[in-house]
């Protein structure tokens, strides 16, 4: 085996890796989006009014806030890099 071979094969299970904790890390935040919708109604707001002293604006925009910046790092730390990767690759079959 040759040192090609070798990084040829690292950036492939890199980029599996990558591709997978994107596909869950999607989950998650879908799964969020889902318990905000659920919990939002009643119980969600008031449990965490009671524990932070928060409005229910604030509780809204602290949920959308961070399910944006979720999605931000997910596409920065593992969609971009999986992209990069397989293009590198691409280009090393020419």
């Amino acid at each position: 085996m040759n040192e090609s071979t070798d990084l040829k094969s690292s950036l492939e299970v890199t980029a599996k890796i990558l591709i997978r904790c994107f596909i869950l890390n999607f989950a998650v935040i879908l799964l969020w989006f889902i318990f905000y919708l659920i919990g939002s109604s009643q119980w969600g707001y008031e449990l965490h009014s009671k524990l932070f002293d928060i409005t229910r604006h604030e509780f809204t925009l602290i949920n959308y806030c961070g399910i944006a910046f979720a999605k931000l790092c997910n596409f920065i730390f593992f969609l971009f890099p999986y992209v990069a990767i397989r293009l590198v690759l691409k280009l090393k079959q020419l």
